[in-house]
């Protein structure tokens, strides 16, 4: 499904991904074992589920737009605060632009940064490793978090294809040999920093979407690896819980389970030799947990991805270290760093602003053939009436059926701020580019979503020409 839509989303803007290829071996396929190697007859190819965009299709111009979007930017449902961008995806044109360049609170639609970061400091098939090794002591297993938030206990885990601890204590126990685990010690060194993230509403710690971010979790810190999708009951202590499945499933008691930091490799000393690896494993490539955040709107893969931005410049693995690093990223990348402040990667700080103009910069950006590494920001973004977070948007609101299969975006939501950001593909079959964000909305989001929804599917029910 991620090859298919990032076939149709940027087959129009000069940039084919197809398996095999440069997504196989960003998943881990071997794209040497091709069906026909064994004489089995090729699956056709799937049949288009989205409407492709159109190179050649007629460019909106700036008047249409603006005649369009308009009367719909100044609605009261969206507060004294509405900033927009607008601009075509080929040519970079602008379309339309009020206070695009203004920073505005972004919500969730900062996930769009930190994808778009992640994958140009990490690469889209890096894979964040899980780590046991021998402690000082005989029986001593330490185990070490990457920072990947995926890990599963076992075969029941809630992310598919997450590593498990299973896996990982069945190779400490295999290369102990005859020794038996007496204790078990977790190491989150790699992260510092407080848990939980500045600007958050003091609810988001307890209230099922956030939680407290540890470099060793489990399920996301969910309780229950088997709830839907949206809030969960979450562990305080993510890095403990983990810590304890790990002993039990080595035969130690939860008592014998505590916090600490691994011991340097030693050349002598014991059998085996403390710090000598005992096993790993590895987490989902990044063009996945990337998929993931941006599909489920993951606060806590949000903050762990961008930590790994901060690892990757060599920045301490913190809310702050995050933040500074997504920003150099985005200079690096020759956008405007001054229109992005982040004091977070999943966009729950009302610290955060973002421009309008940046967001569409970096979608742009993500689209061009000249960057394929960040094409993976498409694969998870929310389809309108089809999946995500626009599952049930543009399908009976009046004013926005237009929307429905056309717009690919990611929303943001918190108390009075309402954003959404993508990509929308016009009536003349032109791919557009779009960001509105709202900082000052006086009502709920009953109202404030349908006129966001409004706008962007305005932009795909005319040629605006």
């Amino acid at each position: 499904m991620l090859a298919v839509v990032l076939l149709l989303v940027l087959a129009g803007v000069g940039v084919v991904v197809t398996r095999p290829g440069p997504v196989a071996g960003w998943l881990g396929d071997d794209a040497g074992s091709a069906p026909n190697a064994v004489g089995v007859a090729p699956e056709p190819n799937p049949s288009d589920v989205l409407p492709g965009p159109d190179p050649n299709a007629a460019l909106p111009t700036p008047d249409g737009v603006r005649a369009v979007l308009d009367p719909l930017v100044g609605v009261s449902a969206l507060g004294d605060r509405v900033n927009v961008s607008v601009a075509d995806v080929i040519t970079g044109q602008t379309l339309f632009d009020k206070g695009a360049d203004d920073g505005t609170v972004p919500a969730s639609v900062t996930k769009l940064a930190t994808a778009v970061t992640v994958l140009a400091a990490r690469g889209p098939g890096y894979r964040i490793p899980t780590r046991a090794v021998a402690g000082a002591k005989a029986g001593e297993v330490v185990i070490i978090g990457g920072g990947d938030p995926t890990v599963a206990i076992d075969k029941k885990g809630y992310y598919p294809g997450a590593a498990r601890l299973d896996d990982l204590a069945a190779q400490v126990r295999t290369a102990l040999g005859g020794t038996a685990p007496t204790s078990v010690t977790v190491d989150g060194s790699v992260y510092s920093g407080p848990v939980y993230g500045p600007g958050w509403d003091p609810d988001i710690p307890t209230g099922g979407s956030g939680g407290a971010v540890t470099a060793l979790m489990t399920d996301g810190a969910r309780r229950d690896p088997g709830v839907e999708h949206g809030a969960a009951d979450r562990f305080s202590e993510p890095d403990l819980a983990a810590g304890r499945s790990f002993a039990r499933l080595l035969g130690v008691p939860a008592n014998a389970v505590k916090r600490g930091t691994a011991p340097a490799p030693a050349a002598a000393g014991g059998t085996p030799a403390p710090g000598t690896e005992l096993g790993v494993v590895q987490s989902p490539p990044m063009i996945r947990m990337v998929d993931i955040m941006i599909s489920e709107s993951d606060n806590l893969v949000a903050e762990a991805l961008a930590r790994q931005v901060a690892l990757a410049r060599n920045q301490p693995a913190s809310f702050d270290g995050g933040a500074a690093a997504m920003d150099a990223e985005v200079a690096e990348l020759g956008l405007p760093a001054d229109e992005i402040t982040l004091s977070d990667g999943s966009g729950l700080s009302r610290r955060n602003r973002i421009s309008p103009s940046l967001l569409t910069d970096l979608i742009r950006l993500a689209a061009s053939p000249d960057h394929p590494e960040l094409a993976g920001v498409f694969g998870g973004l929310p389809v309108g009436a089809w999946s995500g977070t626009l599952n049930e948007r543009y399908r009976n609101t009046p004013g926005t059926a237009a929307g429905a299969g056309s717009v690919r975006a990611k929303t943001g939501t918190l108390t009075a701020v309402h954003a959404i950001a993508g990509l929308v593909t016009t009536a003349d079959g032109r791919l557009l580019t779009f960001a509105v964000l709202t900082d000052q909305v006086p009502g709920g989001k009953e109202t404030a979503q349908p006129a966001l929804d409004r706008i962007a599917a305005a932009l795909a029910g005319c040629g605006c020409r």
